[in-house]
C-alpha cells in the first residue's frame, strides 16, 4: 500500500487519520510534540518528535530522513495546530506572541513542510497528494479571541488553492479539509470557556463531529478517489455552516 505524512499525529484527528490508514496496511510517518504514541509498536508507523515553534531546522532534517527511503511518501496531511486565546482587549505584547505563535505553526510550519515536500514530489515525478486540515473558522469566522487560529486556517486553504492551479499538470493535487467543532481535546478547551452549549447550538445535527469522519474523508483523498475535486475545500461540521 502507499505511504503517508501526518502532522499533528499523536491524539484527536490526526491520531484517527493515523488509525484509518494504519487499518488500510499504509505505511505512516507521523509527527508531533509528543515522543511516545499511542500506536508506537506498529512496524508500519515511524514517528518523530518535533517542536513546529521552531519548524526549519527539525523539518528540514524530517524530510531529508524520508529521502532516504526507498520510497518517498505520496501524501501528506498537514494537521498539526494550535488553538490559543489572544483577545484583542489584551496588551499589544501578548497579543503579538500568541498571534505569532499560531501563525508560525498552523500556517507558516505547515506551509513550509509542504513546500518541502511538492518540490520533492515535483522532482521525482510524483503524482503527490497535499491535505490541509482546516477548519469552520477559515470561511465563518471565529470569536475575536481566536482571530488568529480563523485567519491561520484560512491561509491554509489559500495555500491549497494556489498548490491546486500551479502544479495540477504535474500530477500533484491539493486539498482542504475544514472540520467544525470534532470531540477533541481542543473541544474540551473550548467547552470549559464557553460552555457545551456553545459547541452545540448553531448544529443540525445532535452532535460535534467525530474525528473518525475527518479520517475517513482524509482516506478516501489520500487514495485517490477525488481527484478532480483538487482544490477544493470538503466543510465537515454537523451542519453548523452551509453554503
Amino acid at each position: 500500500m502507499g505511504r503517508v505524512i501526518v502532522t499533528g499525529s499523536s491524539r484527536g484527528i490526526g491520531k484517527a487519520i493515523v488509525e484509518r490508514y494504519l487499518d488500510e496496511d499504509w505505511t505512516v510517518f507521523g509527527a508531533s510534540t509528543t515522543k511516545i504514541p499511542f500506536w508506537k509498536d506498529n512496524p508500519r508507523y515511524t514517528h518523530t518528535a518535533i517542536d513546529l515553534n521552531v519548524y526549519k531546522d527539525p523539518i528540514d532534517q524530517w524530510i531529508h530522513s524520508l529521502q532516504k527511503l526507498e520510497k518517498f511518501p505520496e501524501v501528506l496531511i498537514n494537521n498539526a495546530a494550535v488553538f490559543i486565546e489572544s483577545s484583542i482587549s489584551s496588551s499589544d505584547d501578548s497579543w503579538l506572541k500568541s498571534w505569532n505563535k499560531t501563525i508560525s505553526i498552523n500556517l507558516t510550519a505547515s506551509s513550509y513542510l509542504a513546500k518541502k515536500v511538492i518540490k520533492i514530489w515535483s522532482g521525482l515525478h510524483i503524482d503527490g497528494i497535499l491535505i490541509n486540515i482546516s477548519s469552520r473558522a477559515a470561511q465563518r469566522g471565529d470569536t475575536e479571541e481566536f482571530a488568529a487560529y480563523a485567519a491561520s486556517k484560512a491561509g491554509m486553504i489559500a495555500f491549497v488553492k494556489s498548490v491546486a492551479r500551479n502544479y495540477g499538470k504535474q500530477g500533484i493535487t491539493a486539498f482542504s479539509i475544514a472540520p467544525g467543532f470534532v470531540q477533541t481535546d481542543m473541544a474540551i478547551e473550548s467547552i470549559k470557556t464557553y460552555g457545551e452549549e456553545y459547541l452545540t447550538q448553531g448544529l443540525a445535527l445532535d452532535a460535534i463531529v467525530p474525528p473518525s469522519d475527518i479520517a475517513t474523508l482524509a482516506y478516501r483523498i489520500g487514495i485517490g478517489e477525488l481527484k478532480h475535486s483538487t482544490g477544493q475545500t470538503f466543510h465537515i461540521n454537523s451542519g453548523s455552516y452551509l453554503f
